[in-house]
């Protein structure tokens, strides 16, 4: 005998067959705001670490600044004197010492900034700071020669004895990235 054959069972269900493709645009969508967002957080911060002017010869703790380094602070002045625009200073950070509020005054007043004080002793916290309250800004930070050294560490991870020798004629930028790493450059001026 024949067996009467019965139509198989439908076992599958039918997807429409648009359905995958709207979720190409949904992940594109949300690779670009996660793109935005990583870029956007992306900035870098210039700090330029400058050792205050040549002191008057004494026997101070605290000496003021020698003629020539009055010179230095009014060349630095005339330097970052732009009010606004590019090479524009955020924020000026200036050590306690006298030499170094001394270098930075003339700067402070043609600019119209009340320069950030903070202790010769906490120089890589003041470091870590600037950074951190100005992300993305352009900081001048005034400080002593073994202090600078400190700094960069804290900056850079350099260790201050593969620093060259500077004077007070040096300055070292330091572009901070918030992603990647920190870059070192010395100038003379």
């Amino acid at each position: 005998m024949i067996a009467a054959m019965e139509p198989p069972a439908i076992t599958r269900y039918r997807r429409p067959f648009l359905a995958p493709l709207w979720l190409i645009p949904a992940a594109l969508l949300v690779l670009a705001v996660c793109g935005w967002a990583i870029y956007q957080g992306a900035t870098t911060t210039v700090v330029l670490l400058v050792q205050p002017t040549d002191k008057e010869p004494g026997t101070i703790e605290d000496p003021p600044v020698s003629p020539e380094g009055e010179e230095r602070a009014e060349r630095l002045a005339r330097m970052f004197a732009a009010a606004a625009g590019p090479g524009q200073l955020d924020a000026i950070y200036e050590s306690d010492e006298r030499r170094a509020q001394q270098t930075v005054a003339p700067l402070a007043e043609r600019l119209h900034q009340t320069p950030v004080v903070f202790s010769a002793a906490d120089a890589r916290s003041a470091a870590a700071q600037a950074v951190r309250e100005h992300p993305g800004a352009t900081v001048l930070v005034v400080v002593s020669g073994a202090r600078v050294a400190e700094m960069v560490e804290e900056l850079t991870g350099v260790t201050p004895a593969a620093l060259p020798p500077g004077g007070s004629d040096v300055m070292y930028v330091v572009s901070v990235p918030r992603i990647g790493h920190a870059h070192l450059v010395r100038i003379r001026y």
